[in-house]
């Protein structure tokens, strides 16, 4: 299969499975100062705090067993050992969130002392049944990807976004339940969603485990379990660090940077989403070697349009989606934010690299390079800048794991990159939002740098011949239009 068909089949798959991100980050966006007016910072923060801790907790249930389904999928072509694959990732993931859930319960008060969230366990045990529905629905969902059903898939996330909200939005508009409105709300779309497809997929998830493929499973799985915390660590401990040398508001105020900053993570999703059954789906190591060079390539180049968008553009941003002035210093962490997510795109694709080869034992050294990079520099910067210096921090924490991963992925499963190119999206993203915050321009000098981007990708030699010729072609298509 040549080149250009196997990158439109990644674009085709990850703009489908992006419908369901996009409905989800659109609104999410739009209820933004909902949020807002009905949660003042310190509550807001609190969801933040028990959303990031039922992430980790899912990494350590999983125990690696989700990874490892995309890619023991794959290893054989037999629908009767596929089935296999299903049902016993299934079940163990069914009987570890269960007992996840059953703890979360029981000891719901100590770990909302512990967590900083006061003498109300309410919190936590709604954020226990929102694990146990996620873990659950997200490897029912894991079997569409493998099947390459992007459409159904896209159906149940939409299905779910918008059940997700109007709950979100009944809970805390209507019964003004606060906090645990919007947590509650957060599941409720996916529980629903979650029993459908039981139903649906009844005739898939017999009774059966396999304990050597288990076994398997495990020694793939598991030495990504650390690199999988050490990733949470980086994503949830500037929150733990406001917490300690700042405050809740401070904690809020971070969370709505977070949240503009994360559109691009719409991109990441949906490219994230498709990007394990495509990369692993491609037989011949030639032509998976030549397609991910240029993956890096294209996917860097567009995260950084994103970043750039977010970044120049972000005080209007900020005060577009909130109500509250308290919120509005979030701008000064938005770009900081935006190009740290952009790097860690890359970093998923240049991970990719020691899955194919068997090769994941190392992972967490890189990965926790990271988080000691990241919790080192809040230990630094947090008291002294607060917000600024967790977003400083974050920024920091995945250049190094985009750098660590390119020596350990290339070391095992070398790929022909093209670093040139790459250094110069990401120099040219990063240099234009620059020039637009740092002598603080207006709206409108600042949107034009950022539709300036291509054209300064070309004065700096971004594209290839082909690739000029193509866009020579399209531009006066689009022009007559």
């Amino acid at each position: 299969m040549r080149l250009g068909q196997e990158l439109r089949r990644l674009a085709r798959h990850s703009a489908i499975y992006g419908l369901g991100g996009l409905v989800s980050r659109i609104l999410a966006t739009l209820l933004l100062p909902l949020y807002t007016h009905y949660l003042p910072t310190d509550a807001y923060g609190r969801v933040e705090t028990i959303t990031a801790a039922t992430a980790v907790l899912a990494i350590v249930l999983q125990m690696g067993i989700s990874t490892a389904f995309f890619r023991f999928y794959f290893d054989t072509r037999e629908p009767a050992e596929r089935l296999t694959v299903v049902r016993t990732s299934f079940w163990f993931t069914m009987a570890t969130s269960t007992v996840g859930l059953a703890l979360g319960l029981v000891f719901a008060s100590p770990v909302s002392h512990w967590l900083g969230l006061g003498h109300d366990p309410s919190l936590v045990r709604a954020g226990a049944v929102g694990l146990w529905a996620q873990t659950n629905y997200q490897q029912l969902t894991s079997l569409f990807r493998v099947e390459q059903r992007s459409v159904q898939y896209a159906i149940a996330s939409v299905v779910n976004v918008l059940v997700t909200v109007a709950a979100m939005v009944v809970f805390v508009a209507v019964f003004h339940w606060g906090a645990l409105g919007l947590v509650v709300g957060n599941f409720t779309g996916t529980l629903i969603v979650y029993a459908a497809l039981l139903a649906y997929r009844t005739e898939q998830l017999g009774l059966e485990f396999d304990r050597g493929l288990f076994r398997r499973m495990q020694r793939f799985g598991m030495p990504l379990v650390p690199s999988a915390l050490a990733l949470w660590a980086i994503s949830f401990v500037d929150r733990q660090f406001l917490v300690w040398f700042k405050d809740l508001s401070e904690v809020g105020v971070y969370s709505v940077a977070i949240k503009v900053a994360s559109i691009i993570t719409f991109v990441m999703v949906a490219f994230r989403t498709a990007w394990p059954a495509f990369a692993y789906s491609i037989e011949d190591d030639r032509e998976a070697r030549r397609t991910y060079s240029f993956v890096l390539t294209y996917l860097l180049a567009a995260v950084s349009w994103v970043a750039l968008a977010l970044g120049a553009l972000a005080p209007w941003w900020v005060r577009l989606l909130t109500s509250r002035p308290g919120y509005l210093r979030a701008e000064k962490g938005v770009a900081l934010l935006a190009f740290a997510f952009a790097l860690y795109a890359g970093y998923t694709v240049l991970a990719i690299g020691s899955g194919r080869a068997r090769r994941t034992q190392l992972n967490w050294v890189v990965t926790g390079a990271g988080a000691l990079v990241n919790v080192g520099l809040n230990f630094w910067l947090v008291p002294a800048y607060g917000m600024v210096g967790a977003a400083i921090a974050t920024l920091a924490a995945y250049a190094a794991l985009f750098l660590g991963m390119t020596l350990y992925a290339q070391s095992v499963y070398p790929v022909p990159y093209q670093w040139r190119r790459v250094g110069t999206v990401l120099a040219a993203g990063a240099g234009l939002t620059l020039a637009a915050r740092v002598p603080h321009l207006p709206l409108v000098p600042s949107a034009l740098l950022v539709l300036a981007y291509p054209l300064a990708l070309a004065a700096l030699g971004f594209y290839l011949p082909a690739e000029r010729k193509r866009l020579r072609r399209l531009v006066p298509t689009l022009l007559a239009r």
